[in-house]
């Protein structure tokens, strides 16, 4: 068996995890119940899947994670995905509250994930945010021919009931014959992120998250770059009550990322506005040689006695080696 695809069938009890919801519990089930089925539609310059119709609520999978079977795809060609957005709604096509979805994966089980070494690529997704990525102009990650690629999508299991379910993930593509960089995919985040380090998490980290206690709550983790790299856009996720994520520089003292979701009044995740995900096609470059630190704030009211967990991560888009700009400073 190909030893990515072998490490599939781990990562997802971790990943389905690192984009779900801030309040959803996960209660592990033998079985999946709802069968469904999951379509795959190529066009020159898109690759939508479609899932279900499915009847909410429905349980998840104890080893994937998910409400439905994963689902394994090829493309018919080499293609750049340029970026994506996801959607839910009822059959007839009512939009419906993005809680429904717990989350989408999308991994690229014959290519090595360069920051959870031995472990799958996970090269794009959504969560609750839902935000639509769109990668600066002439950037894309390339999706090679027959590569065997994987979704996996599950909906948030507390749902109120409703039937014919359905969710779709449309990647973009650039056109054919388009001058594209290629771009790396980099996961950063607060809480562990890789799998094979699960084992490092200290009580207070759960599949779902950090334990968030009543009161304002500013957690970080030092991070070490597996590879120089020209970080181009960044994906964030975070769960219900989050305030803030960022990314430091602690060598250089430069805070490179700071994103700030929108949220109501009691918490509840709403959205990251698109000025509030970055994207420049000049980048900011990180360094092997450097020290680094994620950082996330939650508040969790100090009324609220239930247990909240909380996740600050980000997926990092970026060209490998430092950025141009700086390569030049650093030879002067």
């Amino acid at each position: 068996m190909n030893r990515f695809l072998a490490a599939t069938l781990v990562i997802l009890g971790w990943t389905g995890v690192a984009l779900a919801a801030g309040n959803h519990d996960h209660h592990a089930v033998p079985t999946l119940k709802n069968q469904t089925t999951t379509s795959v539609t190529i066009t020159d310059t898109t690759v939508t899947l479609t899932f279900g119709p499915i009847d909410l609520p429905s349980p998840h999978d104890g080893d994937l994670a998910a409400s439905m079977p994963k689902h394994m795809f090829q493309l018919p060609k080499d293609m750049y995905l340029i970026g994506y957005k996801s959607a839910v709604f009822t059959k007839e096509g009512k939009p419906l509250p993005q809680n429904y979805l717990h989350h989408i994966l999308m991994l690229n089980n014959d290519k090595e994930s360069v920051s959870c070494p031995g472990e799958p690529l996970f090269f794009a997704g959504a969560g609750l945010e839902m935000t639509e990525a769109r990668f600066p102009d002439g950037y894309g990650v390339k999706l090679e021919k027959d590569k065997k690629l994987m979704s996996v999508v599950a909906f948030y299991h507390k749902a109120p009931p409703t039937k014919d379910v359905m969710a779709t993930f449309t990647m973009y593509m650039a056109p054919e014959g388009a001058p594209i960089k290629d771009m790396d995919v980099y996961q950063v985040g607060v809480n562990i992120v890789c799998y094979s380090k699960f084992r490092q998490r200290g009580k207070d980290q759960t599949d779902e998250g950090m334990e968030i206690k009543p009161g304002v709550h500013v957690l970080s983790a030092p991070l070490k770059f597996r590879m120089d790299g020209c970080v181009k856009f960044a994906y964030p996720h975070g769960h219900d009550e989050l305030l803030l994520i960022t990314l430091e520089n602690k060598t250089t003292k430069r805070t490179l990322l700071r994103t700030v979701p929108d949220v109501a009044q009691d918490g509840t995740f709403l959205t990251f506005q698109p000025h509030q995900v970055f994207k420049d096609g000049r980048g900011f470059s990180v360094s092997t040689k450097e020290e680094y630190e994620m950082v996330m704030v939650y508040h969790h009211p100090l009324h609220d006695l239930r247990v909240q967990h909380g996740m600050g991560n980000y997926l990092l888009y970026m060209t490998p080696g430092a950025c141009p700009s700086d390569a030049a400073v650093s030879v002067n």
